[in-house]
């Protein structure tokens, strides 16, 4: 498998529990290298579509490839390249930290301990507590370490860091930063916390109802649309704008702040100018781009 050919192939993929269809006909490609935002609202698909990539789930209809291989007949040598962390967090609670690692790890003779060492370091995690003692963003933390240690080329993060502190979100983003360093490595990522998504991914996927509504580099994503700041210089703002291209326009008497698609922005700052109107730019943070995405399907 060379460095473009995908590492995830998905076509027609569907998925029905009983009448409920919680996949509906998904098309998708994961390419290597990439650190992927998979966004959408509670209840449309997002971990229903992780669970068939790594072999959890079997599809109604279509199919789904990891590594060139079935997803359902995945074995332990494409395994071993896939790193996952779930929301649930399900650990083995008996254990003491410092067992659950050295069982998990037993499995993977590409181990990192140094990473390791790093990581319980850095993360405050004390080896010999109780699994079943820890709380939920301590479990948070060390569900990622089990999941990160043998460096796999796929880290698939279910929201991983729901449960974490701010301190804690922010050491976890440059960890993640430091393995998609290293070269082929693929981090697919479902947050609900789109401000901290933003500061580090490539690439995003957005679904709703079972289905894939956007997917495309977050760069032109991001081109895609603006914020405009409009500032009367000598006069209040006329009661009526100009402007018939906006997808949204909050104002006072002597300013109006428009959200827009790029492609427009040139016609509005010639009318602007012609109203003597001072006028601003800047693009939109993920959230107010998701909100505009999530808006367009209703």
């Amino acid at each position: 498998m060379s460095e473009f050919d995908p590492i995830v192939e998905i076509r027609g993929l569907t998925k029905k529990f009983k009448k409920k269809i919680a996949l509906d006909s998904v098309d998708l490609d994961i390419f290597p290298g990439r650190i992927i935002g998979l966004l959408g609202p509670n209840g449309c698909g997002k971990s229903t579509l992780i669970r068939h990539m790594i072999g959890l789930y079997l599809p109604t209809n279509g199919s789904c490839v990891t590594f060139g291989r079935d997803a359902a007949k995945l074995g332990p040598k494409e395994l071993s390249h896939i790193g996952y962390v779930h929301q649930e967090g399900e650990l083995l609670n008996w254990m003491t930290v410092g067992q659950l690692i050295r069982y998990v790890s037993a499995y993977y003779p590409n181990w990192n301990n140094d990473l390791e060492d790093r990581y319980l370091h850095d993360f405050e995690i004390m080896i010999d507590e109780s699994v079943g003692s820890l709380s939920p963003g301590q479990r948070q933390k060390l569900a990622i370490l089990l999941a990160v240690g043998h460096e796999p080329d796929l880290l698939i993060l279910d929201e991983p860091a729901s449960a974490l502190d701010p301190v804690a979100r922010a050491q976890f983003l440059e960890l993640l930063l430091k393995i998609i360093q290293q070269d082929g490595k693929t981090i697919l990522i479902s947050s609900h916390i789109l401000a901290d998504v933003e500061k580090i991914i490539d690439h995003v996927i957005i679904m709703k109802d079972g289905r894939i509504v956007q997917a495309q580099d977050f760069d032109d994503l991001r081109e895609r649309y603006l914020r405009v700041r409009l500032t009367s210089i000598d006069a209040p703002l006329t009661e009526r704008l100009p402007f018939e291209t906006v997808i949204s326009c909050q104002r006072d008497k002597y300013q109006a702040i428009l959200t827009l698609e790029s492609q427009y922005f040139e016609s509005i700052k010639c009318q602007a100018n012609l109203s003597n109107y001072r006028i601003e730019s800047r693009h939109l943070p993920l959230e107010d781009i998701y909100k505009i995405i999530m808006g367009s399907q209703s």
